[in-house]
């Protein structure tokens, strides 16, 4: 007698069985992805700076925000080794880190669409705790106090409500205060007892926002706004007393430029016909790069300067002097070594792909580069 051969039905349900088994065994048997390491210099045991981090934003709904590392004593460059350090955190370290800084003994992240604040132990990068925080954008640090801005309301949202600014006691990673400010508030600075906010409004064009808020750090209240320009951005204060902050501009007739707030006065005192997608300030130097997209145009034009800041001049030369600026595809981050003064440049070339981070010596002549994760972006040095 013939055995009884199984239904095309039974074939199919058998076929969903085995399916569904592999599924569960390959969720179950997860491993992150391993980092890698790479010699990228030569080892530098006595520098006092032991190295940098360096946080991939990773494109947004993609859940690829990742972690480097630049050891600066052995001089390797240590790619992706959040998972590697974290692998009980299943999903990674998230979607769209969007800035980083250390203080104290903890290193935070700032992850934009997964509406957190990561916080890792800054020498080992193990993971000690989590802020949740809706829409978060920037991170400063004050008196034992780390302050957060946030968009507020979903991603994209023209009707989202105002921005706020939150307070956060680094001891206990807890929300102390909150206080609201102007529409999709960006970066931010202390200057002595205040917090100045940049807003942008960018998610209702051509209605921007177009002003600082300022904060009393001592009520948590917001007790005026400086009109600047719109679309405002990046701001950053130097030794002096002043904030520089950028504008995006409208991206058609109003152009991006940099303004000189005045904290004494309150008041812009100086700007600069140039455009700024970023912004460091190191010593008495500005470090800046430009990005400046057009509408009319549909092309962006990109820059590389130097301003000082004591004396308030642009500065007729770039930080880059070997021609390696022609290889860079779109610049998106930057840092420099307060010790030996190295450039890091990073690329982040076409969004999707695996970007490149570039290393150039106080005299802007490329030392080395390698690659980094996708959409290569924010620093924190550990000392």
């Amino acid at each position: 007698m013939k055995s009884p051969q199984p239904s095309k039905t039974t074939c199919i349900i058998v076929f969903f069985m085995a399916f569904l088994l592999i599924g569960q065994s390959c969720k179950k048997d997860h491993q992150p992805l391993p980092s890698e390491k790479e010699e990228v210099e030569d080892a530098d045991p006595d520098a006092s700076i032991k190295g940098f981090y360096l946080l991939n934003e990773g494109n947004m709904n993609m859940n690829k925000a990742s972690l480097d590392y630049m050891d600066l004593q052995a001089g390797e460059y240590h790619r992706n080794i959040y998972n590697e350090i974290n692998p009980e955190i299943t999903k990674g370290l998230g979607d769209v880190g969007n800035d980083m800084a250390v203080y104290g003994s903890k290193l935070y992240i700032i992850v934009n669409n997964s509406n957190k604040v990561e916080v890792l132990d800054k020498y080992t990068a193990k993971r000690i705790g989590q802020i949740d925080i809706i829409n978060c954008r920037y991170i400063t640090f004050g008196n034992g106090r780390a302050y957060v801005s946030a968009y507020l309301g979903s991603v994209g949202d023209p009707n989202a409500p105002n921005g706020m600014v939150a307070e956060i006691d680094t001891a206990s990673l807890e929300i102390t205060r909150r206080v609201e400010v102007g529409r999709q508030p960006e970066e931010l600075a202390i200057v002595g007892e205040r917090l100045y906010v940049a807003n942008s409004g960018g998610y209702s064009p051509p209605n921007y926002e177009s002003t600082i808020s300022v904060i009393d750090l001592e009520s948590f209240e917001e007790v005026k706004r400086i009109e600047v320009a719109p679309n405002l951005h990046r701001l950053k204060a130097d030794s002096y007393g002043d904030l520089y902050v950028t504008s995006r501009g409208d991206y058609y007739e109003t152009p991006s430029k940099i303004y000189v707030i005045d904290t004494g006065t309150e008041s812009v005192k100086k700007e600069f016909e140039i455009a700024a997608s970023q912004l460091l300030i190191d010593d008495d130097i500005a470090y800046i790069y430009s990005t400046e997209w057009s509408y009319i145009t549909g092309e962006n034009e990109i820059g590389y300067h130097m301003l000082d800041v004591k004396n308030e001049e642009l500065l007729d030369r770039s930080f880059i002097t070997d021609g390696t600026e022609q290889e860079i595809t779109l610049p998106y981050g930057i840092a420099v070594n307060p010790e030996t003064k190295d450039v890091y440049v990073t690329d982040a070339k076409d969004y999707v792909s695996p970007g490149t981070i570039y290393c150039f010596d106080k005299d802007g002549k490329l030392k080395w580069s390698t690659t980094t994760g996708d959409i290569p972006a924010h620093f924190a040095f550990i000392y």
